[in-house]
């Protein structure tokens, strides 16, 4: 599918070095339009961690404004083994005091793995209730999901409450819509000819959860979910690539996707409705092939391909047509952070504002380092 035009620019190291480690400071994504906001101050977290903390397919950062700004930051621990991790939770309050809270299995034991590089790391988010989910360390395995049962409680196993039962899940990518639910992507199966996308749903009001979609999938091809983010109206925005099925460390055809739950469409970013799942034929695509590049499982291929990506949503205020000074909609430009395109370094890319249904509620960015290959 042919897309818009869009901006292109670079990135520096120093400003992806502080897109990892900055945390904004209370109210800096609030502050009134045309004042400047809080200073960035950057913390290291206090706990140990494992070499297995590299890919880019993870959303390990959750945070809430409460009394203040509250940050829950997922990783893994070193485990009994030079070769295995073990999941936590690293909770820093906005008193600056950080708490440990580590995963923990049926029997009450901290979960434990084996290391694989690249799909090991825990993604987090926190509901409207306050509880924790945490999905972690899947490379086709059955899910292994934690959640707290109320706010301050055990990390503990609730596997057992998602769909898909028993197929291999891997990429979990997971965030916080305004009114509390949570929005899952991930990839679900481990078949030779092809492996989907699937969007999840948790109902935060009755505390399940549920399929909303197979977003995107296609004979011998897979789908590796980069980022998921939700707007202020409730749109869900999806970056995800393509790959050659089964699986490999070259993937192609960064796409773009959205889903509005008041409609249950999906959507373009000009906000064409699209039928999914999409493929690569009917996506979005942002970065198409290019001169010299080709689908492989090769891992030892050496043309250009896109190794990984992650979004932020850029909000464009406009004024009401009225006489009046009260703010309509925000018009939204999706960007991607800074991707690595494996043979030109890191670019990022924008849409032209899309213009969303009218605002009902009040409202993050990331990037990490990649390694992973199927």
């Amino acid at each position: 599918m042919r897309r818009p035009t869009v901006r292109t620019c670079t990135a520096s190291a120093t400003a992806l070095a502080a897109l990892l480690l900055a945390v904004p400071a209370s109210g800096a994504a609030d502050a009134p339009e045309g004042t400047a906001a809080a200073a960035t101050t950057i913390e290291k977290v206090p706990y140990a961690m494992d070499s297995s903390n590299q890919a880019a397919w993870w959303t390990p950062v959750a945070t809430y404004k409460g009394r203040g700004q509250y940050t829950y930051f997922a990783f893994n621990e070193p485990g009994s083994t030079a070769a295995t991790h073990r999941p936590a939770i690293a909770r820093r309050d906005p008193d600056g005091v950080w708490s440990r809270l580590p995963l923990l299995n049926s029997d009450g034991q901290q979960a434990e793995f084996a290391d694989d590089n690249g799909h090991n790391q825990p993604s987090v988010a926190r509901d409207g209730s306050g509880r924790l989910h945490v999905f972690t360390s899947m490379h086709a395995n059955a899910w292994r999901y934690f959640r707290t049962e109320a706010p301050g409680g055990h990390v503990t196993d609730h596997a057992s409450e998602l769909p898909d039962q028993g197929v291999g899940i891997t990429y979990p990518v997971v965030t916080t819509a305004p009114n509390g639910d949570l929005y899952l992507a991930a990839r679900v199966g481990a078949g030779s000819d092809q492996r989907p996308g699937k969007l999840y749903r948790w109902d935060n009001a009755n505390s399940s959860w549920s399929t909303v979609a197979t977003f995107a999938g296609a004979l011998n091809r897979s789908v590796y979910p980069d980022d998921i983010t939700v707007d202020v109206t409730g749109r869900v925005h999806l970056l995800y690539e393509w790959a050659k099925a089964p699986a490999t460390a070259f993937r192609h055809q960064l796409s773009y996707l959205t889903y509005d739950p008041s409609t249950g469409a999906f959507a373009d970013s000009t906000g064409a409705t699209l039928t999914t799942p999409v493929t690569p034929a009917t996506s979005d695509v942002i970065q198409n092939l290019t001169s010299g590049e080709e689908w492989s499982i090769d891992n030892a291929y050496t043309g250009p391909a896109v190794q990984s990506a992650k979004l932020t949503l850029d909000r464009l205020p406009r004024r009401s047509p009225t006489a009046t000074a009260r703010p309509t909609a925000a018009a939204t430009s999706v960007c991607t952070t800074p991707i690595r395109a494996a043979a030109t370094g890191w670019r990022s890319w924008c849409t032209p504002a899309v213009r969303p249904r009218p605002l009902s509620a009040s409202p993050g960015t990331r990037r990490t380092s990649s390694g992973s290959t199927t």
